[in-house]
């Protein structure tokens, strides 16, 4: 499952599109609209996405955590529009047969979304906004 959606996600929806029989653990992440950043109030975000990019490139990086791990499913769900604080923005889920690998691919695949998937961000602040970078330049282990 892959979806960019502009409705909130139905966290459970996700997680049962990763279910297996044969997985001894799901791991989900869940991302929120933090409050604060930079030391400044929140008051909206907003997401953008390019959707046909977005959704093909967070295949290859199903296909690639399916090559490091043995994972039975996965599914990736990001919100785009506006936000507000508290408000689920993504939402990942992996099945594996055992936690340790699922966690580490569940990992892996925020990492590489956050990486490479055009997905945008503006951050909406009592004073002003700002554009968050797709890409931002961290290190990741993962490269």
């Amino acid at each position: 499952m892959i979806k960019i959606t502009e409705k909130p996600i139905d966290i459970q929806k996700v997680i049962d599109a990763t279910a297996s029989l044969g997985a001894g653990a799901i791991d989900v992440f869940i991302g929120t609209v933090r409050n604060t950043a930079h030391g400044k109030n929140v008051v909206w975000l907003e997401y953008e996405a390019y959707e046909a990019m977005a959704v093909a490139e967070i295949r290859k990086i199903m296909a690639e955590t399916s090559q490091r791990w043995p994972i039975l499913g996965s599914a990736v769900c990001h919100r785009v529009g506006t936000l507000k604080p508290g408000e689920v923005s993504v939402v990942i889920a992996v099945s594996a047969p055992h936690r340790k690998e699922a966690f580490e691919a569940c990992e892996y695949m925020v990492s590489r979304l956050k990486e490479k998937v055009p997905i945008w961000k503006k951050e909406i602040f009592e004073d002003g906004e700002e554009w968050i970078s797709a890409h931002p330049s961290t290190s990741n282990t993962y490269n």
